[in-house]
């Protein structure tokens, strides 16, 4: 008997049981309704109990996701932003909003900045937009630009 063969055992054993947790781990995300998704994530947002890191887990989990959170969550997440006193982060989840809108940014983010407006009123935010943080801060003109040349004189 060689001195392989029981690590041999124990990895297959441990791949086949990583293998059926990812199954499993799959299969609940499918069966998931939007409801149910939407309310897992308004009540974990809504705890009284919920510090920095856990808004970042919640909000990181919500990257992962291929879709543009629901304005319910995102009130939920700005409303636990303010429980904790973190400006920052509320805008930097606005701009993830606004960037997992993707390339229908025109269709969707007026629609979650009319849905989510009174609440950022009532909390004294503002929009990433409003901060212009939708411009680069160092941008300057090109090089190209700043003495164009006539092609005919040269």
């Amino acid at each position: 008997m060689s001195l392989l063969s029981p690590a041999k055992r124990i990895l297959s054993i441990f791949t086949k049981v990583i293998n059926s947790s990812r199954n499993l781990h799959y299969s609940v995300a499918n069966r998931e309704t939007p409801e149910e998704y939407i309310c897992k994530y308004v009540c974990f947002f809504n705890r009284h109990d919920i510090d920095g890191w856990d808004i970042r887990q919640g909000m990181n989990d919500l990257v992962g996701y291929d879709a543009v959170p629901d304005p319910k969550i995102i009130i939920a997440a700005l409303m636990a932003c303010r429980r904790v006193n973190d400006y920052a982060l509320t805008v930097r989840f606005l701009e993830m909003v606004k960037n997992k809108c993707g390339n229908k940014i025109k269709e969707f983010y007026p629609y979650i900045c009319q849905e989510i407006g009174p609440a950022v009123l009532e909390l004294g935010c503002d929009f990433p937009e409003d901060l212009g943080y939708d411009k680069p801060e160092l941008w300057l003109k090109s090089v190209f630009d700043i003495n164009p040349k006539d092609e005919d004189e040269c």
